[in-house]
């Protein structure tokens, strides 16, 4: 393979243009991948959230003993009553896969939303990512503990489950239609071995009764009082918080759901709740199964069921030839839960940060995007030498900060549409998920620590992307009414004459200072071919925008053009661009020389989008047309 072979294989679905400006000429790209149907879209996130049955049981039993399947029925509450309905409504007001975090950002707008998005992704890349090193270092785990492995393959953790997150980095590299095709034959393999193991230790508590008695005996001795039982089950529910993973991940992927944009919110709400459905079934039955079955010192740092519950019983009940079995399909799910977390991240942050400026135009396409994410995962497994226990508190935060913020974003857009009963029904669970991040935080906060680590990586991504793509064409459409065309038409006969004006108070006087000025300082004859141009800035934050143009005659005289975007140079450029392409005819532009200190007039441009309107001017042109002989003119005096 050539090396223009690799880069096109590397950049497919991005239009090549764009990978040195984004313009009005451009193309846009085409999605990676074919739709599928829901249930398949399903099991891609459901590789996360089944997953969990690996370790959630174990989790519970160690976090909260004899009332681990009270404490899991909580977490089924919630996860039915909380969790599912709030993003039932994100799927119904986000179906484009942008998320709770789409939801939000409309309520801020210039720098703050933009900073609020990047707080937000970081906290989605630490779920995300998180869950690709935690799940691949948990399969590394299940591994290390058959007891079939040669002695010769143990220690070796850390190279064991880089070698898994590079194998699941491949499978994204080769395409997306490969990771859902692996998606659903792992989870139904999974959940039928799942049925098995469980449906036997239901059938071994139904047939000995001196097991549950002993399991209520245990229960009845240590919390004799219902409502401490209850308190002592909503306590230990933030340390369940693991198994609400896969929610977040199941609405960024719907456009991957085949169909209208009706049939798509429908898909995604039947995948949420398919899914909840499924999961809250196995979430009680196997806590029941192995609380009462597998001894409280087993679920012990150490023990046999420490982390691995449901493959305990698998090879206490089943024999080790089931185990064995159910150990490697264990391991297959677990190592590829990462995939619904990599299709989330390349569903979500190429929404966001090219789009912002806050990432190279690159971030577009899928495969380098694979590269970076598994890069990313690979330094993640390094530095916590693929502990499964020290990713944990990450791994809950990163979960639980956004689903705080889905049931934050749901209350609010109930409040808006006046829908009193849902405001107050998603507010009460907002206040849960707040108390529940609350509480993770206050127990485990290097998960805090880690998100911000993210956060503070993806703002100093973003801030030097937007400085070193400051200079790049940000216009994406252009549009002009029929006034504009006729001045188009009537000075296209001999020249077309720019004047960039910053509108004051717009009356005769200011139009005719403004012309008299351009012909001293350039040394024309006439004003005959002049059409002024006026920029209003809008939300300087804003990286692409589009032009809507609208032609005037001010005073039955001065012609005039309106158009507002996020920054004036960039406007400009594109609108000569476009006069170019339309009229066949290169525009000439003129300028004044902005008063004031260099240094602080390109500071306001990056801010403000205003500030070294000239030179930058030229500047963007001159990146966007490397032929000097199609190029407009740029006159400054």
């Amino acid at each position: 393979m050539t090396v223009t072979e690799f880069r096109n294989w590397l950049l497919s679905g991005l239009n090549e243009s764009a990978q040195y400006h984004q313009g009005p000429h451009g193309e846009p790209a085409h999605a990676d991948g074919k739709p599928h149907s829901w249930w398949k879209v399903m099991c891609l996130t459901g590789v996360d959230y089944f997953s969990t049955l690996g370790y959630q049981p174990g989790i519970a039993a160690l976090a909260a003993g004899v009332l681990s399947p009270i404490a899991t029925l909580v977490l089924v509450l919630v996860t039915l009553l909380g969790a599912l309905p709030v993003y039932r409504r994100v799927a119904a007001d986000s179906p484009n896969g942008e998320g709770s975090i789409a939801m939000l950002v409309k309520l801020l707008s210039f720098w703050k939303g933009k900073l609020f998005v990047l707080v937000l992704l970081g906290f989605a890349a630490t779920d995300f990512i998180i869950t690709i090193t935690l799940s691949a270092a948990d399969a590394t785990a299940h591994i290390d503990e058959n007891p079939f492995l040669p002695d010769g393959f143990r220690g070796h953790e850390v190279i064991v489950t880089l070698l898994l997150v590079a194998l699941l980095g491949a499978v994204f590299l080769k395409g997306f239609t490969e990771a859902i095709g692996i998606a659903v034959g792992l989870v139904g393999v999974y959940l039928a071995l799942n049925v098995v193991v469980v449906g036997d230790g239901l059938w071994r508590v139904i047939t000995h009764p001196q097991a549950v008695g002993d399991w209520t005996t245990a229960l009845t001795t240590q919390h004799g009082n219902p409502l401490l039982v209850v308190g002592i089950a909503l306590l230990v529910f933030p340390k369940l918080a693991l198994g609400l993973s896969g929610f977040e991940t199941g609405v960024a992927v719907m456009p991957h759901i085949k169909g209208d944009l009706p049939a798509r919110i429908r898909g995604a709400k039947q995948l949420l709740t398919t899914a909840a459905g499924i999961m809250s079934v196995f979430l009680i039955t196997s806590s029941l199964v192995t609380t009462v079955l597998i001894p409280q010192q087993e679920f012990e740092p150490g023990g046999e069921a420490n982390g691995r519950a449901l493959a305990y019983l698998a090879h206490q009940n089943l024999g080790s030839v089931f185990g064995t079995v159910y150990d490697v399909a264990t391991i297959a799910i677990l190592w590829f839960a990462g995939a619904s977390a990599m299709a989330g991240l390349l569903n979500l942050v190429p929404r966001y940060l090219p789009k912002f400026g806050m990432a190279p135009s690159w971030a577009r396409a899928v495969r380098p995007m694979v590269l970076v994410f598994t890069g990313t995962a690979f330094l993640i497994t390094w530095i916590f030498e693929a502990d499964v226990d020290a990713q944990g508190g990450a791994y809950a935060t990163g979960v639980l900060v956004l689903i705080t913020s889905a049931a934050t974003a749901v209350t609010l857009s109930a409040h808006r549409r006046r829908q009193k009963g849902r405001r107050i029904a998603f507010a009460i669970i907002a206040l849960i998920f707040a108390y529940t991040t609350i509480a993770n935080v206050a127990e485990r906060p290097d998960g805090v620590k880690i998100a911000a680590c993210f956060i503070g990586g993806i703002l100093l991504v973003s801030l030097l992307s937007r400085i070193y793509r400051a200079f790049e064409l940000r216009v994406t459409h252009i549009d002009a009414d029929e006034v504009t065309l006729g001045f188009l038409r009537e000075c296209g006969r001999r020249q077309i004459r720019l004047v960039a004006n910053e509108p004051d108070r717009r009356d005769a006087r200011e139009y005719s200072d403004k012309i008299a000025q351009i012909l001293a300082d350039n040394d024309m004859a006439d004003d005959r071919d002049v059409i002024f141009v006026e920029v209003t800035v809008t939300d300087a934050s804003d990286f692409e925008t589009e032009l809507h143009v609208r032609g005037e005659v001010m005073h039955h005289r001065y012609r005039v053009l309106s158009l507002a975007s996020s920054s004036v140079p960039s406007a400009l450029a594109a609108l000569l661009l476009w006069i170019r392409d339309t009229t066949h005819r290169r525009p000439h532009i003129y300028f004044e020389w902005t008063e004031g200190n260099p240094v602080a007039n390109v500071v306001r441009y990056l801010i403000f989008g205003q500030g070294e309107v000239a030179p930058v001017t030229r500047e963007i042109l001159r990146r966007a047309e490397p032929d000097r002989q199609r190029r407009p003119h740029v006159h400054v005096g």
